[in-house]
């Protein structure tokens, strides 16, 4: 009977071979390299667990499961914020790693949203004013065109109120803009006498409110570029607080600012406003309600001494031949009183600051 141990399988003798080679080659290994080191577990920064001062091998039962990348340090799950400069690329997981730089660099500020239109369309002008200011609005302008066009040329800048229902009006209020002058939505509105006629299109107490809507919504439409509306007429309907308020309401949704032309002191247009926070302001006099020189030049008087008083005011006009006559040789001597002429944003911003 021969020996059992010359007859070993050949397949065990393999095995035994691989133990021992395997156990001297353990003897002489190198520690971890430092890409496995990097994604161990954090309280093992360099691939150490406190209390050992050797390196854990990977198959150590000590040493807790390596996990996997986390799925945001994949390039296509980075949030934008988070996102690769160009040539940067997803290597080991080192503390230094363009990956890690990329996470800990702070997110780009983002873009500020588009400003609102009355804002917008404004004419710049800076804030605070060197003196007191003085914006002048015309009204009624686009039925007229010699004298819309004379008002257009007088220098600015000057707040040019259109009637929605002027023919025209792209190329007249363009005109304006590039004069230098700030625009208006004319929107003509309900008087108290029934006599008089505020033109198509006009808002009515008596509307359904659908119907309001649609023409406040075809006014609107008549043009672009402007900062606002104001009231054509209107003692009735602005001082109706039922209608007026949804009027200034989508006002505010557009980001439009409301100026309360006063025809009537029974007006709710400013308070209404003002419970909405839509930017606004009001009418302090009106120039020309009696068509005279004498009577223009005393109303100038009158809003130059609320100017002085306030810091700004607000006078409204209409393109009359008297009107243009007086109002011509005053503005060029506005400077020289220490007065700035602004556009009625300005006067706006002055009281309401720089935003909605």
């Amino acid at each position: 009977m021969k020996p059992a141990g010359r007859y070993l399988p050949g397949a065990l003798l393999v095995v035994m071979a691989g133990i021992v080679f395997g156990l001297l080659l353990g003897l002489s290994a190198e520690p971890l390299s430092a890409p496995v080191q990097a994604v161990a577990a954090p309280h093992e920064v360099g691939g150490e667990e406190p209390g050992r001062s050797e390196p854990l091998s990977a198959d150590d039962p000590l040493r807790e499961p390596v996990a996997a990348p986390p799925p945001s340090l994949d390039p296509a799950n980075l949030p934008p914020a988070l996102a690769l400069v160009p040539g940067m690329t997803l290597s080991e997981g080192r503390e230094d790693s363009p990956v890690l730089a990329a996470i800990l660099k702070p997110p780009q500020p983002s873009q500020p949203p588009e400003r609102l239109p009355w804002l917008r369309n404004a004419v710049p002008f800076t804030l605070p004013a060197p003196g007191p200011m003085i914006a002048l609005v015309f009204d009624d302008l686009g039925m007229d065109r010699s004298h819309t066009a004379r008002v257009i040329r007088l220098p600015g800048p000057l707040t040019l109120a259109f009637l929605p229902y002027a023919g025209d009006l792209p190329h007249q209020t363009a005109a304006a803009r590039a004069a230098g002058h700030e625009l208006l939505v004319h929107m003509p509105m309900e008087p108290l006498a029934a006599g008089l006629d505020p033109g198509p299109g006009a808002l009515l107490t008596r509307l359904p409110p659908e119907e309001i809507a649609r023409r406040l919504d075809h006014g609107l439409a008549a043009f672009e570029g402007y900062v606002g509306l104001n009231n054509h007429m209107g003692s009735r309907f602005t001082s109706d607080r039922a209608v007026m308020t949804p009027v200034l309401a989508e006002l505010k949704r557009q980001g439009l600012l409301f100026l309360d032309s006063e025809t009537a002191s029974s007006s709710v247009g400013s308070e209404v406003a003002a419970s909405l926070h839509l930017p606004h302001t009001h009418r302090n006099v009106f120039l020309d309600d009696e068509l005279t020189a004498a009577a223009i030049h005393a109303n100038l008087r009158r809003l130059e001494d609320i100017a002085r008083h306030t810091g700004a005011a607000v006078a409204i006009g209409h393109p009359h031949e008297v009107t243009l006559q007086v109002v011509t040789p005053w503005l060029a001597g506005l400077a020289a009183k220490g007065f700035v002429l602004a556009p009625v944003s300005a006067v706006v911003r002055k009281s309401w600051g720089p935003g909605p």
